[in-house]
């Protein structure tokens, strides 16, 4: 025990340790035999190994085989990592190319929704076309019925020309030989008279000539618009008392002239609703707001042949025509116009080359009824030539009224009433020839003398009043 003590002061603390738990252990139960190994001191550096059973036999050689089966096996581990990391490189490239075939699955969806939308839309177009071309194929088939219609109504027509035409080729074989048998009738000395021809010759000729212009020239170098009609759709309604088409007039008015209707602030020209002062009458006339400030009362236009203008004087007292058209305002309406004041006349001439003219007067009126509505004029100034004058002071003359100095009736051979003297130098209200240079037994167009001559018809004619500024 002595030697026990002292052997177990030079022993480490764990040893201590493992040594006091044997003696506790012993001298608990005194029954038990206790063993006390001695063993030298070392360092441990691995694990310790306790067996219940004793050591096992050549621990060595079984620890190398195992060592070399772990390397074969892990180098069977090994060979199948790499083959699986084949497998798994493959099986990458394969899900990137299902990836790809995915998304290309994906366009091509992408791509036939639209195509069908695409084919959708043509379908839908086509069948759009196909009611179209129903809806045309309709409206052809109308149009061919009507032309078919119309067709027949022409052939109708033409027969019924052809009738008036031999009726006419009669009356024509009868007036001739009624002349004949007049001429035989009368003596040489007892010949109807025949008005003499204008011997003026013009200074302006209309010619074709590119610097004409659509300008009138005023005086002073002042400049002369041409005013421009409105467009509206032609009436039929004559002038008068009835009551204007909707929306033709203003609801301002009536006017006592155009001068009025400008200076109420309307600058449109068209028509308007006239009331002279001392009449009772309305009346409907045209009024040019385009030209020279406008306030000017249209009472004559000639344009395109439209109406007939050889008439008797009641209707030259009246009126006739259509005022956005051709017309007639009306002596009577004229004269009352022209007495409520101081008034100039423009006469506006335009030939067939679209050169246009004018002739303006400083004054202008008529006598009443009783003095065949005599014309007075002041002094000319324009750029038309002065035909005119010669009429000036001149009443008024019809083929049932012959007030002019001719011992016939001018307005029987110039076709139209007019302020004719013996006969004129101008015949405004005659027949309406188109293309200027016409051929006629008697001159009988509508010409002016100093412009054109006598056997040029002009294109269009205004004449209008305004009161002097």
């Amino acid at each position: 025990m002595l030697c026990l003590c002292f052997w177990s002061g030079s022993l480490s603390k764990p040893e201590k340790a493992l040594l006091s738990r044997q003696h506790r252990a012993t001298s608990d139960d005194p029954k038990k035999c206790a063993y006390t190994f001695l063993v030298p001191q070392q360092k441990i550096t691995g694990p310790i190994c306790a067996s219940a059973t004793g050591p096992e036999p050549d621990k060595d050689r079984v620890t190398r085989m195992d060592i070399a089966d772990v390397r074969e096996v892990l180098s069977k581990q090994r060979r199948e990592i790499e083959t699986l990391q084949l497998v798994v490189d493959v099986d990458g490239n394969m899900v990137n190319e299902m990836k790809l075939l995915r998304k290309e699955s994906r366009n091509m969806n992408s791509r036939v929704t639209q195509l069908y939308m695409q084919l959708l839309h043509e379908i839908i177009r086509k069948r759009d076309n196909s009611l179209e071309l129903v809806q045309l194929e309709n409206r052809v088939l109308n149009v061919t019925s009507e032309m078919l219609r119309l067709a027949s109504r022409y052939k109708e027509l033409e027969l019924r020309f052809s009738a008036l035409a031999a009726v006419v080729n009669n009356q024509s074989v009868l007036i001739t030989a009624l002349e004949e048998q007049c001429m035989r009738g009368y003596g040489r000395r007892d010949l109807p008279a025949v008005p003499p021809l204008v011997q003026v010759v013009p200074e302006n000729i209309p010619v074709n000539n590119n610097r004409f212009t659509n300008e009138i020239q005023r005086d002073h170098n002042r400049a002369f618009p041409r005013g421009s009609r409105m467009d509206t759709s032609p009436t039929a309604n004559p002038l008068g008392n009835p009551p204007p088409p909707e929306g033709t007039l203003t609801s301002d008015g009536p006017f006592r002239d155009c001068f009025q209707v400008r200076q109420a602030g309307h600058s449109t020209s068209g028509m308007y609703l006239l009331k002279p002062e001392g009449t009772d009458k309305l009346i409907q006339a045209w009024c040019e707001h385009g030209l020279d400030n406008g306030g000017w009362t249209v009472f004559q236009r000639r344009k395109d042949g439209s109406v007939n203008f050889f008439r008797n004087w009641e209707n030259y007292k009246k009126g006739f025509g259509n005022i956005d058209s051709e017309y007639w305002l009306g002596l009577e309406n004229i004269y009352n116009l022209a007495k409520q004041g101081d008034y100039q006349l423009l006469v506006e001439l335009e030939d067939w080359m679209a050169k246009k003219v004018y002739a303006e007067y400083s004054s202008f009126h008529l006598e009443p009824e009783s003095e065949a509505y005599r014309l007075r004029l002041g002094t000319y100034q324009g750029n038309a030539g002065d035909s005119l004058t010669s009429h000036n002071g001149k009443p008024f003359t019809t083929l049932d009224r012959d007030k002019d100095a001719f011992s016939g009736n001018c307005a029987h051979f110039h076709k139209g009433g007019w302020w004719y003297n013996a006969c004129g130098q101008t015949n405004l209200n005659g027949v309406w020839y188109s293309g200027g240079v016409y051929r006629s037994k008697f001159q009988d167009g509508i010409f002016w003398a100093d412009y054109g001559g006598g056997f040029y018809s002009l294109k269009s004619v205004r004449m209008m009043i305004r009161p002097i500024d």
